[in-house]
């Protein structure tokens, strides 16, 4: 992008309307060290002023105090038009010393430089300040409406603009239909007369969790596998989950598809000992562990109480699922540890000794 040179009408002289290559300025009647020493009297040179290689400045006008370090009092003099706003453009060091010759910056030091860049200061307003800007407007003009509940859908794709820095975009005018969902804004850029029109629709939504990926029944939840969205308010119900924290953990009681909203009665405790499957059954009392092979009866997850077979023994005990494929019965639960035939043989081993030392020993059944 070229910088354009500025008009001023109240200037004493006249500044050239545009930059162009050097070669088309400086033609005419002698070279440009005859031009620079003709507008350089000794007894009016300002001594120190140096060229800056890059410069950014606020406002639409380029003044000799933004390209050259010690200008002294000419400092605020316009010499050029800036660049649109947060656009770049590039003026050849020629063009520079021929528009301050005529305000006494001589002996111009250029520090080698071919081109001077010059950026123009800008804030940008994003699409999501744009968003902002607009559900805020309509929240205020609507009565029980939570801004951060508006969703809104653009006809046409939003793209950031500039504006000038430390300023606010401000609404110009605003329509909107609450039954159709309809909104149509005019901001005003401020320093700039150009309007920015945006038109779409609006809904109040809220905050839902869905699956990120297909779930089979019985799957244990990751954080991967659930995402925040938001959704129509109509939709809203009041099992719906609506923090991921509340499904992380649970499983579906059924397949379940990628994008399928949760519900609080879709999930439960993920089953970790399945109807039917082989288990292990641990016994535990102080100082004594005892392991045996069982057969799930029931289902269940961490920490249900289930019924499960001693494969040994054939009879059905009560134990506490703490694990996949494992079972813990409490110390006053009565388990087989051995076949039922032994059980006589054990008891009369024990019968007839009175040694009170001797603990009684707890028939198994």
């Amino acid at each position: 992008m070229t910088i354009r040179l500025a008009a001023f009408s109240l200037l004493a002289l006249t500044v050239p309307a545009a930059f162009q290559p050097a070669a088309a300025q400086i033609g005419g009647n002698g070279s440009f060290a005859d031009r620079f020493a003709a507008h350089a009297p000794i007894t009016q040179r300002i001594s120190g002023p140096t060229l800056k290689g890059t410069v950014t400045v606020v406002g639409d006008i380029v003044r000799i105090g933004d390209l050259v370090e010690n200008a002294g009092a000419a400092a605020n003099v316009a010499i050029f038009r800036a660049p649109d706003l947060g656009q770049t453009g590039r003026v050849a060091v020629e063009r520079v010393i021929e528009a301050v010759l005529p305000h006494e910056i001589v002996d111009l030091e250029t520090r080698g430089l071919t081109e001077v860049v010059v950026t123009r200061a800008s804030a940008t307003v994003t699409p999501k300040d744009i968003e902002a800007r607009i559900t805020q407007a309509l929240a205020g003009r609507q009565r029980n409406t939570d801004a951060a509940n508006l969703t809104l859908t653009f006809d046409a794709e939003a793209r950031p603009f500039h504006i000038e820095p430390g300023t606010e975009l401000r609404i110009a005018r605003m329509t909107f239909d609450p039954r159709g969902g309809r909104f149509d804004v005019l901001f005003e850029r401020p320093g700039n007369r150009n309007l920015i029109r945006f038109t779409g629709t609006y809904a109040e939504t809220f905050e839902a969790v869905v699956l990120t990926r297909p779930i089979a029944a019985n799957e244990a939840l990751r954080a991967s596998d659930v995402t925040v969205v938001r959704r129509p308010k109509a939709e809203f119900q009041g099992n719906i989950i609506t923090a991921p924290e509340q499904a992380v953990g649970l499983a579906p009681r059924r397949a379940m598809r990628s994008g399928d909203l949760l519900r609080q009665n879709d999930l439960g405790k993920a089953e970790l000992v399945a109807r039917n499957d082989n288990v292990t059954i641990t016994f535990q009392v102080p100082g004594i562990t005892l392991t045996m092979r069982g057969k799930a009866i029931e289902g269940g997850a961490q920490g249900d109480t289930i019924s499960v077979l001693n494969v040994q023994s054939k009879r059905t005990i009560q134990a506490t699922v703490a694990g996949p494929g494992h079972v813990v019965v409490t110390a006053t639960s009565l388990v087989s540890i051995t076949p039922a035939t032994t059980a006589p043989r054990l008891a009369a081993q024990t019968t007839g000794r009175t040694n009170p030392t001797t603990q009684p020993h707890a028939r198994a059944e």
